[in-house]
């Protein structure tokens, strides 16, 4: 008898035997989309369907998220596939788990994309040393866009927001199919060759989002060519986020949208002026700390000058002299008058012995002939001549009878003593 399988068994043979042939496990596929489904994890499930038959599909979010998808997928997009064929066991059903999708027709873009991107980097047009800097304050600004669209209301819109006095001066270009690299490079030369005070500051070439064939023209050799000869900062501004394209490599700067790119190149004004008032309050409010703090120090200064100055040690010197002045007065009075007393006492006292003022007491001062002072009787003879001096004159005279005193009352005590 033969065996019997489950159906467990079976749908994991199956699997088994899709996944042991290499081709089913990377392989392209060409399809018109249909049955599109983004769920909320961010997967997408889809159908892949042709003239003869249909092939279920679905796309991991982390697939999404490491750039397998750039665009976004709808309803009757012809796209290439890339993935593998498994088999999910718990129906028993087959279908295609896509790890990236391009739009149908992009692959020999993206062939020619890579190529001349390649190229460009090999003649160092995107070195960083080639540059230029981005001002930081700008007065006009020129946009290489098209005419109408959201990119050329978002730029000016967020442009005349951040800064109302700001110049825009668009170059209305084909920015799509036939024609638009021409259009892009002429806008960009047109603008470079404006006057020197008409020309803008900072040129935006960009426009909204699309498939790789919208975006095309700026992948273009010529577009390339323009951006880097371009003596005017450039910013390239193409496309979502996830788009990339040569313009981005080549140009000064590059913005991942129209909006963005309005923002990197114009400065927000009310901010400006708030940042003014704050450097203009901070200047001031150094100079007055600075102009107070000299003041004080021309004080200090004019202070030592005052007490240096010789003028100044002048006057000391001469106040000074004064109270020397002064205090040597006090002095010398001061011994003056106690000398004068003193003065007053010898006088006082001298004039007591003063041989005058005896003789106006009655005393007369005798001398004899030869002109000295008779002090004893003994030193005179009866007969001598004498000279009696008085107080208000001099008396000549002999003397006559002449007694010893001091003998007689030497004899009167010896007699005395004999008694």
């Amino acid at each position: 008898m033969k065996s019997v399988y489950s159906v467990t068994q079976i749908n994991s043979y199956i699997k088994n035997m899709f996944r042991q042939d290499y081709m089913l496990q990377s392989i392209l596929v060409r399809g018109e989309v249909s049955n599109c489904k983004y769920h909320s994890s961010g997967h997408i499930y889809f159908t892949l369907k042709d003239e003869g038959g249909t092939l279920k599909c679905a796309m991991w979010s982390s697939s999404i998220r490491n750039g397998g998808l750039k665009f976004q997928m709808k309803e009757g997009d012809r796209v290439i596939a890339a993935g593998a064929v498994d088999v999910y066991e718990k129906t028993g059903s087959y279908q295609f788990y896509a790890k990236q999708i391009i739009r149908d027709g992009a692959g020999e873009l993206n062939e020619k994309y890579e190529k001349l991107k390649s190229e460009l980097e090999a003649r160092g047009m995107f070195d960083e040393q080639y540059k230029l800097p981005i001002p930081k304050y700008i007065k006009r600004l020129g946009v290489v866009t098209a005419p109408t669209g959201a990119a050329v209301q978002d730029i000016c819109n967020i442009s005349l927001r951040r800064d109302p006095y700001l110049q825009i001066i668009l170059y209305p270009a084909i920015v799509q199919g036939e024609g638009a690299a021409p259009s892009v490079v002429n806008g960009i030369r047109a603008l470079c060759a404006l006057p020197a005070g008409e020309r803008p500051d900072i040129i935006i070439i960009g426009r909204g989002g699309g498939s790789i064939e919208d975006l095309w023209a700026f992948n273009e050799e010529q577009v390339a060519e323009a951006v880097f000869d371009c003596d005017i900062p450039i910013i390239s501004a193409v496309g979502h986020e996830t788009d990339t394209v040569i313009t981005d490599y080549v140009a000064d700067l590059r913005a991942p949208t129209p909006s963005a790119a309005a923002e990197l190149a114009v400065f927000e004004y009310s901010a400006f002026e708030e940042t003014l008032e704050s450097y203009v309050n901070a200047l001031s409010g150094a100079m007055t700390y600075k102009t107070e703090r000299l003041r004080g120090e021309v004080r200090s200064f004019e202070r030592v000058i005052s007490h240096l100055a010789p003028e100044a040690r002048i006057r000391e010197r001469r106040m000074t002299a004064l109270q020397s002045e002064e205090k040597l007065q006090s002095l010398m009075k001061s011994r003056i008058d106690r000398s004068r007393g003193r003065l007053d006492v010898l006088t006082a006292g001298l004039d007591g012995l003063s041989p005058l003022k005896r003789l106006k007491g009655g005393f007369g001062y005798v001398t004899g002939e030869d002109g000295r002072a008779v002090v004893t009787v003994n030193s005179v003879n009866a007969g001598d001549e004498l000279t009696i001096r008085l107080a208000d004159g001099s008396i000549k005279t002999r003397a006559g009878e002449i007694t010893n005193d001091s003998v007689q009352a030497t004899e009167s005590d010896a007699k005395g003593t004999d008694g």
